[in-house]
């Protein structure tokens, strides 16, 4: 009884607290929130006497909210600025949409007035229709008038307002053929390329990687990198990936011997007291013990060695002035190193973890230019970097 008693007390709180913050949704004014939140109480058991509060809130919220944005679009008429139809349309938009959320609830009954709730709906699809047509014009034209410049600016502008268009009012004459053209006259179009100043041969494939930013996920809207010039654009900047110095370090094997001593378990023996007699348990048992013992291990071991360091510098280039605009550092290092060991001995004397270096053996030193090609990944990883926080265009 207690338990079930505690419920009903949690219940009851729970439901004051919602009906206090829709209370006060709608005294602050924030009316379409206490909408949702009366409408969202009042989906199941909308008749019971514990949900009237809602259906009062909601009937006051709802009469509010379309006072207000009736006189919202009365202004907007009055003002006559076409810069304001998209606020115009949006505004029956919602007139529509709030409507259409607590159609399904009616009817909705307020048991102390032995009445149902008021609600005054009213049909706006003329002036939805005829409010998107005027939008759609208005866009169009101004998008048109963006685009009659030269500035990248008003074409990404009109870029977004054409793609507003198109979502609102798809198809709308050839606004997917100026959608194409904005966003073509619109973006940023980066020449990528590389200059060598090392007395070393550049593998192809590096340099094939370096320029594949497919592979990089910048995910830039309005930046283009070529690294193949193409016909028909005029490139805005360049990137310019100038190795300045490859280093390769001399193939090494380093040598060093020395000698391992740890005790081991080597099964188990009797205990035996200091009188050299065996010790028992209380049930007359032998107590066996660890046999402990100490075993040594010379090893040899082997650690071959191979490093390649790459100095660079990324230029960034104004091409329509063709002008330094600034330029970024840019170090790699990729290492070799093959370890491997032989013992005389006990190989269990050696730390565990060292065990894996006795199954290895020498292996082939890799060429300079698989060295300077492994060294691709880090100067990738780097770049991203580099172009991720330094933008052409902020």
């Amino acid at each position: 009884m207690k338990k079930i008693t505690l419920l009903l007390s949690l219940f009851v709180l729970v439901s004051s607290c919602g009906v206090k913050q829709t209370q006060n949704l709608l005294s602050s004014g924030n009316y379409d929130q206490a909408i949702e939140n009366a409408v969202s109480n009042l989906r199941t058991n909308k008749d019971k006497k514990g949900k009237q509060d809602y259906v009062y809130l909601l009937e006051e919220a709802f009469a509010k909210a379309k006072e207000r944005d009736l006189n919202t679009i009365n202004l907007l008429a009055k003002d006559a600025n076409p810069a304001q139809l998209e606020k115009m349309y949006t505004t029956y938009i919602q007139l529509n949409e709030r409507q259409e959320k607590i159609k399904p609830l009616l009817p909705l009954k307020l048991i102390k007035e032995g009445r149902n709730a008021i609600f005054p709906f009213d049909n706006y699809n003329d002036q939805i229709i005829d409010s998107k047509n005027a939008l759609s014009a208005y866009l169009y034209a101004n998008s048109k008038k963006l685009m009659a410049t030269s500035d990248k600016m008003n074409f990404r502008k009109a870029y977004d307002d054409l793609d507003y268009l198109n979502q609102i009012n798809p198809n709308y004459k050839n606004v997917l053929q100026l959608i194409d053209e904005a966003k073509f006259k619109g973006s940023d179009y980066i020449s990528v390329y590389t200059k060598n100043e090392t007395r070393m041969i550049i593998p192809v494939r590096l340099q094939n990687d370096l320029l594949d930013f497919s592979t990089y996920g910048l995910n830039d809207k309005w930046t283009v990198y070529h690294s193949d010039k193409q016909r028909g654009i005029d490139y805005d900047y360049g990137m310019m990936i100038n190795f300045r110095q490859i280093y390769i370090s001399p193939e090494q094997i380093k040598e060093r011997e020395f000698v391992k001593e740890r005790i081991i378990k080597d099964g188990v023996k009797k205990l035996i007291d200091a009188n050299g007699k065996e010790v028992l348990d209380e049930k007359g048992k032998v107590v066996m013990v660890d046999n402990l013992r100490t075993v040594n291990a010379r090893i040899y071991e082997f650690r071959q060695f191979k490093s390649c360091q790459i100095t660079a510098k990324i230029d960034y280039i104004n091409l329509k002035s063709n002008q330094l605009i600034q330029s970024f550092p840019l170090t790699s290092e990729f290492v070799f190193e093959n370890i491997y060991a032989t013992y005389k001995g006990d190989r269990r004397a050696s730390d565990d973890n060292y065990y894996s270096y006795f199954d290895k053996r020498a292996v082939a030193f890799p060429s300079s230019e698989q060295m300077v090609y492994d060294t691709g990944e880090d100067l990738k990883a780097k770049l991203k970097d580099i172009i991720s926080r330094n933008r052409f265009r902020n």
